[in-house]
């Protein structure tokens, strides 16, 4: 079984920056893909960013203005928010345990709340 805990969500200005952290534990293989996704009220749920070896992918709207990353001696993927707009406003999900970038994937944190206030 694998467990995801992200961390770092807030409430922050537009203009402003957040850094996402995800912990992840249990039968971990570096390997698979790791992703960030988000859903705003009303919305479906969408891919912002993943990473699986060297190749990473975002989605066209945070490109230039998030960044992820990875530290495999500690299992955490990081999500650094730059340049936040007031549409970034959703419920941000971790992601592990693809063989494709896109997904799909097999284990999903609770997710953290992240709001941009305009």
């Amino acid at each position: 079984q694998v467990q995801l805990v992200e961390s770092g969500g807030g409430l922050v200005q537009a203009g402003g920056s957040l850094r996402l952290s995800c912990a992840i534990s249990g039968r971990i293989f570096i390997t698979s893909a790791m992703g960030w996704y988000r859903q705003a009220p009303g919305k479906e749920r969408e891919f912002v960013a993943a990473i699986r070896w060297s190749a990473i992918e975002y989605r066209d709207s945070v490109r230039g203005r998030f960044t992820i990353s990875k530290d495999n001696a500690k299992n955490t993927v990081y999500l650094q928010m730059n340049s936040l707009k007031p549409e970034d406003t959703a419920i941000y999900y971790c992601a592990y345990g693809a063989t494709n970038i896109r997904g799909p994937y097999d284990y999903w944190g609770r997710g953290t709340q992240v709001t941009v206030s305009s």
